[in-house]
């Protein structure tokens, strides 16, 4: 019943036509006032409803053309010997060097499909042997070691080629098989997770004492065995998803303001991640909040929240004072067949519960390749995939590992069906999840870890290479 529910709530509109017409047919006086302001309104609205399709086509085209002259590159961070610095020096890196935020006019935006930079972030496991990597635009390479630099000077940072392209198409006749799924915060985005500040690690302490919650994750990335592959990627784009004003109402005041700001298909208000951060916390009060009559006739409000409630508000509070990011994680196993090991699938899935703080945030499974793939409601639960199925599954998360993809999909991603609809017309496939990350969660997820952590396979360098000085006499 949730899930039907849910459903009406989502394409209340569909289902409202459907009911009008029901009605039109029941009634032969309406049908015929109906049939006459149809026939009027109907090319206008075919009209409209052609240009806003050829708009979104022309826009991904245009978009799509841009990204296809992005040259990328790959590269490896090998992390010093003795890494000292909390991760609060990952954090300003991500700060400074990631984040490119820029306004784009009506040129590059419509005629170019000029699009925001993204960045991936990995932490890669090839037969045991442990690698940090950033893939990012070629043009960006020089800003991008600089920052690093400045961060971690005995670091190395050298171009290397995509691991991924080792791994040919997942198939009955491949040498390998695919595991992989997807991760979305299970709570609204300004709610945080668990982060280093939390395990103490803003405070430097002695390196003994030190707990640091990427270390499970590099120890079980070092622990598998020839043949076997784990892949992580952590993508991240400066934050411009919008949220919609759930309370406003249909007004024509409304509507106008919403024209002038939004545009002329705009019938809400949106907003960025912060306000809706805002917004959720005060939802999250509203029945902890009471009206108190003062002498003067006045009314004062007053917020009596419980105990429980204040690390959460906490949590919600700092969030917002640092830089947010849109950001997609994605994981996979990668294994030939004939090694491919299944406790290793299952243990791949289990590497972010250290960040999680199940009253506050934490982040959950979605989108895996396996045969339970659209359980996500009882029904579709009784329908396992086939093994075929899991196979185009998993060769296509491959692809859209390979490609990084999260914020610049196919077409396809804009079309959303309900289900039983969408498994059927668009089989094999799912809808990314995007969430924002501000930049202390991001580098609790990916930054270096300290000497405490002995794994072999995890390399270091003992001492920084570079240019000789440009001034230096002859």
């Amino acid at each position: 019943m949730d899930t039907i529910l849910k459903e009406m709530k989502q394409f209340w509109l569909a289902l409202a036509f459907l009911i009008l017409g029901y009605f039109i047919l029941q009634f032969d006086i309406v049908a015929f006032w109906t049939y006459k302001i149809l026939l009027g309104i109907l090319p206008v609205v075919i009209t409209i409803a052609l240009a806003f399709v050829a708009h979104q086509f022309w826009i991904h085209y245009v978009q799509a053309n841009f990204i296809s002259g992005i040259e990328w590159v790959l590269l490896e961070i090998v992390p010093p010997r003795d890494v000292v610095r909390s991760p609060k020096a990952m954090e300003l890196f991500v700060t400074n060097a990631l984040f490119h935020f820029s306004n784009k006019g009506g040129i590059e935006t419509y005629w170019q499909g000029a699009v925001w930079f993204w960045f991936s972030l990995e932490l890669v496991s090839l037969d045991g042997q442990v690698h940090f990597y950033i893939r990012i635009p070629s043009r960006l390479k020089s800003l991008i070691e600089t920052q690093m630099y400045a961060q971690y000077p005995q670091a190395q940072i050298k171009v290397v080629d995509d691991y991924t392209l080792a791994v040919d198409k997942i198939t009955p006749d491949s040498a390998w098989n695919l595991w992989g799924c997807e991760f979305r915060l299970a709570k609204p985005d300004v709610y945080p997770i668990k982060t280093y500040i939390d395990f103490g690690l803003d405070k430097d302490p002695k390196e003994e004492y030190k707990v640091d919650p990427i270390s499970p994750v590099v120890e079980l990335f070092g622990s598998i065995s020839k043949g076997e592959q784990m892949w992580m990627q952590i993508v991240i784009t400066p934050s411009k998803k919008k949220f919609r004003t759930k309370e406003k109402s249909f007004s024509l005041f409304n509507l106008i303001d919403n024209i002038q700001k939004e545009g002329m298909f705009s019938f809400y208000q949106y907003h960025d991640w912060v306000e809706e951060g805002r917004e959720e916390i005060l939802r999250s009060l509203k029945e902890f909040t009471s009206a108190r009559e003062k002498p003067d006739h006045t009314f004062s409000k007053e917020v009596r929240s419980p105990d429980f409630m204040k690390s959460m508000m906490e949590g919600a509070g700092k969030k917002m004072l640092k830089v947010g990011f849109d950001t997609g994680i994605r994981i996979c196993y990668v294994a030939k067949k004939e090694v491919f090991n299944m406790n290793n699938r299952r243990n791949i899935r289990l590497i972010f519960r250290q960040y999680a703080a199940p009253f506050i945030n934490e982040l959950t499974r979605i989108n895996s390749t396996q045969a339970d793939a659209f359980s996500s409601n009882i029904i579709a639960g009784f329908f396992p995939l086939s093994s075929k199925k899991i196979m185009h599954l998993s060769d296509r998360m491959l692809k859209e590992y390979r490609e990084r993809e999260f914020f610049h999909p196919p077409m396809r991603h804009k079309i959303h069906l309900p289900w039983p609809l969408s498994p059927f017309l668009f089989p094999n496939f799912f809808h990314h999840h995007i969430n924002i990350l501000n930049t202390e969660e991001i580098a609790t997820l990916w930054h270096f870890p300290g000497q405490i952590l002995k794994v072999p396979t995890l390399e270091r360098i003992e001492s920084k290479e570079a240019s000789p000085p440009t001034n230096l006499p002859i």
